[in-house]
């Protein structure tokens, strides 16, 4: 056996050992086990036997891993730093317990990641602007990865259709366990002031893309969360087109809708998944107030607030980032990482490793996972 795969399983004593092949052969009780281990692990545990290889290879595995590391969820942190593409994987405790590093992307400057979900992760090529209403026109064209941190797997999507400007993307991650769907929303003709959105959707099962048409509204660019078979984006207000003015949901089934906000937001707004719920984190310039919304009902618009809370560490700072978690969720700032409990309306600083970029960093949760990219 492997070294790096026995320090992964408890020793056994003699008399253990010569009960293990019995328990191989009831493979409930040996995929209970192995679903334990770290995907890091399995894959070097594959080389035991042809049994442990068929097992931790079947979808049945797959699913029960997953409903395991779904018990232990993270923070996934990609700090965006030129030089270097890394991936920075942060437990509750505000540690650092894995530092990825992505290969062949050290010559990308545009490499940005929108989502992660089930273990898999979503990077685009693309230089997304702040504000898309300014509409610059941009010579590259999106390019869109699947990448699965933990099997270090990686996937290239198809270019879709020619687009002049790009509007905002999604993903989607169903019916099935290793499903996915990617919206794209573009811009086929650029004619100011004028913008014509069209979208169109990836299929991970068909492996192609496939046109819905023009739509009526759009998303302000790759920011957007999946929960619940939807995916949710800020739309701009019409007032002010760098502050969120309500919120568009698909489904499944490709049909659009808009929910209304609790209440005017700044453009230091969040989109987050917290105790079972879309909610709204909206931080206010002028006295540097954060809202915490939850929203009970999709269908009337109607909200709850969670908490307020005065956000002491962040004068002067710009709100870059933030990802929920069961009853916390971390907050990223210009200069600073922070967890905030949402019950006890507490901040906690954390002291991650120095060095890391302040050029649009993100966080996000994540559970590691098995799962395939193609």
């Amino acid at each position: 056996m492997d070294k790096s795969v026995a320090k992964c399983i408890p020793k056994l004593s003699r008399r253990q050992n010569d009960s293990w092949s019995d328990v191989e052969t009831v493979e409930d009780v040996l995929a209970n086990i192995l679903s334990r281990l770290p995907v890091k692990c399995l894959i070097r545990s594959k080389a035991v036997s042809r049994l442990w290889h068929k097992l931790i290879s079947s979808p049945y595995f797959t699913k029960l891993h997953l409903m395991r590391s779904r018990e232990n969820v993270i923070y996934i942190l990609y700090p965006y730093m030129d030089d270097i593409k890394e991936l920075h994987l942060v437990d509750g405790d505000g540690v650092t317990t894995e530092v990825i590093t992505l290969p062949g992307f050290e010559n990308v400057s545009s490499l940005s990641m929108i989502c992660s979900y089930n273990g898999l992760i979503c990077f685009t090529i693309y230089p997304w602007f702040p504000h898309l209403y300014m509409r610059q026109p941009v010579e590259e064209d999106l390019e869109i990865l699947i990448c699965n941190p933990a099997t270090r797997e990686i996937r290239l999507l198809p270019r879709g259709s020619p687009a002049e400007q790009e509007l905002g993307i999604g993903v989607a991650f169903g019916p099935g366990t290793s499903d996915y769907r990617v919206f794209r929303f573009f811009s086929s003709i650029f004619e100011k002031p004028v913008v014509s959105p069209q979208c169109e959707i990836f299929s991970s099962r068909t492996g192609t893309w496939r046109g819905i048409g023009f739509v009526q509204q759009y998303p302000m660019g790759a920011n957007h969360v999946f929960f619940n078979g939807q995916v949710y984006w800020f739309i701009a207000s019409e007032e002010d087109h760098s502050t969120p003015g309500s919120i568009l949901s698909v489904d499944m089934e490709d049909n659009f809708k808009t929910i209304e906000l609790p209440e005017e937001v700044t453009a230091h707004s969040f989109l987050i998944i917290l105790e079972g719920f879309l909610s709204l984190v909206a931080v206010y310039d002028d006295d540097l107030i954060m809202d915490v919304w939850m929203l009970k009902d999709a269908n009337e618009s109607y909200w709850e607030k969670k908490c307020s809370a005065y956000i002491e560490h962040a004068v002067e700072e710009c709100i870059d980032s933030v990802a929920g978690r069961n009853n916390e969720f971390f907050f990223i700032t210009t200069e600073h990482y922070f967890i905030f409990n949402t019950d006890r309306t507490t901040w906690e600083q954390l002291y991650l490793q120095e060095g890391f970029g302040q050029d649009s960093p993100v966080v996000f949760t994540y559970t590691e996972s098995l799962l395939p990219c193609s």
